[in-house]
């Protein structure tokens, strides 16, 4: 939100700020208030329940409102979008987790009708792979039923009762890692001496935990920024221009959560 209203305040629009708190039909009525006040334009990143049911964003183009989407882009064709390599950021992770020592990693994964869930599991699974590491999908991955701090706590309720045990956790969203984290604690699994940690986006809370998280940053103020300047020319050159997608390179933010320092003998649990 900092990178869009810098962006535009600069070009001389004002922002309204709508959220859908991952709720679909909330999601449509903003965009029906929005559409109905004249705004010139509209970005979006889709709530977590949008998946098959986009007539709303298909009004928007009809009505002919420059349409651009960011972070999470739903499966619409010929659609404005700025996105990050999710691919790469998981992948970059898990091998990060790997090379400090970890040989069985699970991942508390998001909804894989998601591109920022999908493409952030299927760098996990190729991180693996690429590492000559064992993948069990059915052990080692947990969908988080919701991207929340309750939900967090409840996958990695689920992937500590996984024998052999974990010694690494990728997590794909940062709300649900704070969860995580405090069953961790809780048990007196020590990070990352026990299980070493990482997570997708760097908000600012992750440098608040015990220890603090280790992130891939998803250059949110950046995507932001980018999102408005391709507004601004869809804005002027018109429905016929075709949308293109920008991707943005993510970067590993190395931190306490994950590094094995003294590579200690873990205690057996």
């Amino acid at each position: 939100m900092n990178g869009i209203e810098k962006v535009a305040t600069r070009e001389g629009f004002n922002v309204l700020l709508c959220q859908s708190n991952e709720d679909l039909s909330r999601e449509k009525r903003n965009i029906e208030a929005l559409l109905a006040a004249q705004v010139e334009g509209i970005l979006v990143s889709v709530s977590a329940n949008t998946q098959t049911d986009l007539q709303h964003f298909e009004q928007v183009r009809q009505q002919g409102v420059p349409l651009v989407f960011f972070d999470r882009v739903p499966e619409l064709p010929q659609s404005m979008a700025v996105i990050l390599d999710d691919f790469q950021g998981a992948y970059q992770a898990v091998r990060h987790l790997i090379e400090q020592g970890c040989t069985r990693i699970a991942h508390l994964a998001g909804p894989q009708h998601l591109n920022t869930s999908r493409n952030r599991f299927l760098g996990y699974k190729a991180a693996l792979e690429a590492h000559g590491l064992p993948y069990q999908e059915e052990e080692q991955v947990y969908s988080l039923p919701a991207l929340t701090h309750e939900a967090g706590r409840l996958g990695m309720q689920h992937l500590l009762a996984l024998d052999p045990p974990l010694d690494g956790v990728f997590a794909a969203y940062a709300i649900p890692s704070v969860g995580a984290l405090e069953v961790l604690r809780e048990k007196a699994i020590r990070v990352p001496q026990d299980i070493a940690f990482a997570c997708f986006s760097n908000e600012p809370f992750t440098t608040m935990t015990q220890p603090q998280m280790t992130v891939v940053d998803q250059r949110a103020e950046q995507m932001g920024e980018t999102a408005v300047r391709l507004f601004l020319q869809l804005l002027k050159r018109g429905p016929s221009y075709v949308p293109p997608h920008l991707i943005l390179k993510p970067e590993l933010i190395i931190r306490d959560s994950s590094l094995h320092l003294s590579h200690e003998p873990r205690e057996p649990r």
